[in-house]
């Protein structure tokens, strides 16, 4: 396995850390996150004239990369810059409107330029697992209708379209499909709020929303893999980001245990701290070791069951490994690493969150242990 950046990926994370860095410091981010629509239009749409959009999806879809390495690489700059922009929710609409074929292009061409924001909702009440569906779709002549809830479905509020998943009862096995449903439907509503760290969620109410039978997205049988596709991509993407916070948060500790003084000299000198610091290190790195093993995985489409439980171990580890280094790094700091002017608390926060987006870790584990027995 070749672990070695390309040029064009070298350029793409030099690009975005430059633009990060002087877009979008620790002042705009609360700014920014914390505001009524939760993200920046106007920077939205100047990450989409950096490419950093289009790196997320293949030539075909009108993008400029797509492999599993450039969503790593995208993810791990918007970490380390603690972003809160919707680049998660466009990954997976976008993944399964490329997958689903020509029809709804234009849609992702959109999402690409930054004109249009579509997620998908998918998640409910219940349970993580992929097939956990209880929205329901059945046919009524030309049209389907749609009844069901999603929640906590990310920067809802600024979105044009969502991609629905509902399970229509007369398809047996392949019972799960996708629908691409414009945010004014009839039926559809939605109950917005502010998430702990940043940004803006939102529940999904369906309550008879028609639409034609050319929104499902996908030939018949097909829904379910194009979710399972566009998940792993978006838990691939939730593990990159993590390790970037990672190694901000890493970097950070570091600087204040060389400058914290305390009976007579730094802090860093005191030998239980630098164990602790050291197993942290560590710890860091098996989960960035982690996060390129699923990444091979996914860019290897030949092997659906390698590449599902190397996601699920990434995730898994990204879980446990993000909670050590949150609690460890603010107890290192002290009072001060609780404190909102300290950026370590709010990515702290983030990696805390990111366990729970997409499964948590003991969600991964009993998916791997699974995978594993089948």
């Amino acid at each position: 396995m070749d672990l070695q950046h390309t040029e064009d990926r070298r350029m793409l994370a030099d690009m975005l850390g430059r633009f990060i860095g002087e877009q979008h410091d620790a002042a705009a981010r609360l700014r920014i996150a914390y505001s009524d629509a939760g993200h920046d239009p106007l920077l939205w749409k100047r990450f989409a004239e950096q490419g950093a959009i289009a790196a997320l999806f293949g030539e075909a879809a009108g993008g400029l990369g797509g492999t599993a390495f450039d969503i790593t690489v995208v993810f791990e700059a918007l970490g380390r810059g603690l972003v809160a922009e919707p680049f998660l929710g466009t990954l997976m609409a976008g993944s399964v409107l490329a997958g689903a074929g020509d029809a709804h292009l234009g849609v992702l061409g959109r999402m690409i330029a930054g004109e249009e924001i579509a997620v998908l909702a998918h998640e409910e009440t219940g349970g993580y697992a992929p097939d956990h569906v209880a929205t329901r779709a059945h046919a009524e002549g030309r049209e389907w209708v749609l009844d069901g809830g999603k929640a906590m479905v990310p920067c809802a509020n600024t979105a044009g379209h969502f991609i629905i998943s509902a399970s229509h009862a007369d398809a047996g096995k392949d019972r799960i499909q996708l629908f691409l449903v414009p945010r004014d439907a009839a039926g559809l509503t939605m109950r917005d709020c502010g998430s702990v760290d940043g940004g803006r969620v939102a529940d999904l109410t369906l309550r008879g929303v028609r639409v034609p039978a050319a929104s499902v997205l996908g030939q018949a049988g097909a829904g379910a893999a194009l979710l399972e596709q566009a998940l792993g991509r978006g838990v691939l993407a939730l593990c990159a980001e993590a390790v970037g916070i990672m190694d901000v948060i890493r970097d950070t500790t570091l600087d204040y245990l060389r400058t914290r003084r305390q009976f007579g000299t730094v802090i860093g000198q005191f030998q239980a701290l630098q164990h602790r610091m050291t197993e942290l290190v560590i710890e860091i790195e098996q989960a960035r070791s982690a996060v390129i093993n699923a990444a091979a995985a996914v860019d290897d489409e030949t092997d659906r069951l390698a590449r599902e439980r190397a996601l699920a171990a990434a995730k898994y580890t990204i879980g446990r490994v993000g909670a050590l280094v949150a609690e460890e790094t603010i107890q290192l700091h002290g009072g001060i690493g609780m404190t909102w002017e300290l950026p370590l608390a709010h990515y702290a926060k983030r990696l805390v969150m990111i366990d729970h987006q997409l499964g948590d870790e003991d969600e991964h584990l009993a998916r791997y242990i699974a995978l594993g027995r089948g």
